[in-house]
């Protein structure tokens, strides 16, 4: 990157990646424009004796704090998530969204929730009234790159706390000159003198690798260590959040409470987890009285909380994990069981998961043993983490593929689809007729594990996750649709079809066929290389067929 060069809003930006790397050449941006591609601002949040946190937005502002007794001496990292504005969008939004087109739907950039990253320092300071200095950095985002930004956090916030705000004006001006986020390239991203090397995955990799590879960054969640006081109850957790049940995370810090929610989040990759999520949530989120209500049945969410108030609040609640202090991966811990909620009336309950919940399927004791082999013999924790996270990708896949093979089963034979007619449509989704399909080729061709099958998948076409996944694929296959059939009208020769019209017929069918070249751009359809060049030419060959003054009209030639 040249340190000298003066972005003006009238020129585009060609900004190299590196020796060897491609060009990221994107359209006209504005100043800060691609500061915005990847955070949305960043706040500093100091704590005030007098008057408490100190920051416009009230949320943040609290959910940048510890909410505990913990203490959380030194420093903490930690995130958490928030409801967007009703009626807010940003003006990138179409611009960014073909990044978005080829990132793993895990990392797709959240339409309808931020994301606030944080970096709490804590130390003693007797000139202060309240005895302690006590400020956090945080970067709000639309993107769910969790160990990317904590990374890039661990970076700036310590120059920051040491030199104040021309240290993170120099920070801003840095971002401001990153290419923007694009899956599949190698992007190299100066910042506050070093360089951060970043691979955006793209849904094209082979499953399993959908994490941010950074070159001497930190590594992905520690699942492991995450899932640690609740060992024994890992595949249960699993059915929990794949049926997007009610749950909730009881930890002694924000950072402990927003690495198990994440974590939980994850394990039903690729799947994408399509309920709420709050990785940190405390008694001052906007949330807080429609999500304790007793009024009414929990939602379907997982809350992160670390408030022993919320202990006797969410009691009502059907699945609840309390976590103590995470021990080191490299600890045993004793197996303990599924308590009944009722046992849950004291602040200082015993860690565990509390719930009334009978897993579909049996317990897969090999997982178990492996990972408990693994902490024997000192295994390096990428390698349980690598471990756990096969075990649940498999688990995901084996439970996906029956549905993914039965939905491609409703997509019209492409002998079905003619040029001259509206595309065919998609058949319905038939529960009965998908279950059927399950004796011969359901989950047990790719899973070891015994169980009521039957039963977890009725319950799961109930749930807000298989909703989001049916709506994601319904939309990719409409998309293929129009795909084929604008390929077959490509096909045609128009001006045997024009010689057997009218000249008005004509004109409406050039209409046509410049609105479905505008859509095939717009929703960037998945057609074969050169349709909409060939389209596009299709179109002129046709204009010129009409006489002069209708040429006028309608020869308005645009670039594919």
């Amino acid at each position: 990157f040249d340190e000298d060069v003066s972005i003006s809003p009238a020129e585009e930006i060609t900004l190299t990646v590196g020796p060897g790397g491609e060009e990221d050449t994107d359209p006209l941006l504005l100043p800060w424009d691609r500061f915005s591609a990847w955070l949305h601002c960043i706040c500093v949040v100091g704590f005030d004796l007098e008057l408490g946190q100190a920051v416009e937005k009230t949320s943040i502002c609290y959910l940048s704090f510890p909410d505990s007794n913990s203490g959380c001496l030194g420093d903490t990292q930690f995130c958490f998530r928030f409801r967007q504005a009703s009626g807010r969008k940003s003006s990138l939004g179409c611009f960014l969204d073909q990044f978005d087109r080829d990132a793993p739907v895990c990392l797709k950039r959240d339409q309808g929730h931020y994301y606030g990253y944080v970096y709490f320092r804590q130390v003693r300071d007797k000139s202060l009234k309240r005895g302690y200095f006590q400020k956090s950095l945080v970067l709000i985002s639309k993107l769910p790159y969790v160990t990317f930004f904590h990374s890039l956090l661990k970076l700036v916030a310590p120059e920051y706390f040491e030199k104040q705000e021309p240290c993170l004006e120099a920070a801003c001006n840095d971002i401001d000159r990153w290419p923007t986020p694009h899956p599949g390239k190698i992007l190299v991203l100066p910042i506050m003198g070093t360089v951060m090397k970043v691979r955006i995955p793209t849904c094209y990799d082979k499953p399993g690798t959908s994490q941010l590879v950074q070159a001497d960054t930190v590594p992905s969640l520690p699942l492991c260590r995450c899932f640690h006081p609740v060992f024994f109850h890992i595949q249960m957790l699993w059915e929990l959040v794949l049926l997007g049940e009610a749950l909730v995370v009881m930890a002694p810090s924000p950072a402990e409470s927003s690495d198990t929610v994440l974590a939980l989040v994850s394990c039903i990759s690729p799947l994408r987890y399509c309920s709420d999520f709050r990785p940190y949530f405390t008694i001052h989120d906007n949330e807080f009285k429609e999500y304790t209500t007793r009024t009414q049945a929990p939602p379907s969410v997982i809350l992160g909380v670390t408030n022993p108030f919320f202990a006797k609040t969410l009691q009502h609640w059907p699945h609840i994990i309390r976590i103590g202090d995470m021990k080191q991966a490299g600890e045993t811990v004793k197996q303990m069981k599924v308590k009944k909620l009722k046992n849950l009336k004291t602040l200082d309950s015993k860690p565990g998961v509390y719930s009334a919940y009978k897993p579909f399927l049996n317990k897969d004791e090999d997982i178990i043993k492996q990972l408990q082999k693994g902490v024997q013999q000192k295994r390096p924790s990428a390698a349980q983490n690598a471990i756990l996270r096969r075990y649940f990708l498999e688990l995901t896949q084996s439970f996906i593929i029956p549905l993914e093979r039965y939905v491609a089963s409703l997509m019209p034979l492409q002998k079905n689809i003619s040029p001259w007619k509206s595309p065919p449509q998609l058949r319905p989704f038939l529960q009965e007729d998908f279950m059927k399909t399950l004796e011969k080729a359901g989950p047990q061709l790719t899973s070891p594990l015994k169980g009521d099958w039957m039963g977890l998948y009725r319950q799961f076409l109930r749930c807000p996750n298989f909703d989001g996944w049916f709506r994601n694929r319904r939309r990719e296959m409409m998309k293929k649709l129009e795909a084929l059939h604008l390929e077959a009208v490509c096909e045609e020769d128009l001006q045997v079809r024009v010689q057997q019209h009218t000249e008005v017929e004509t004109v409406d069918l050039v209409l046509k066929l410049k609105d479905k070249l505008t859509q095939a751009e717009r929703e960037q359809l998945p057609l074969r290389p050169g349709t909409l060049t060939k389209l596009q030419a299709h179109i002129d060959s046709v204009i010129l067929s009409l006489p002069d003054d209708l040429q006028g009209i309608l020869h308005k030639p645009s670039t594919p």
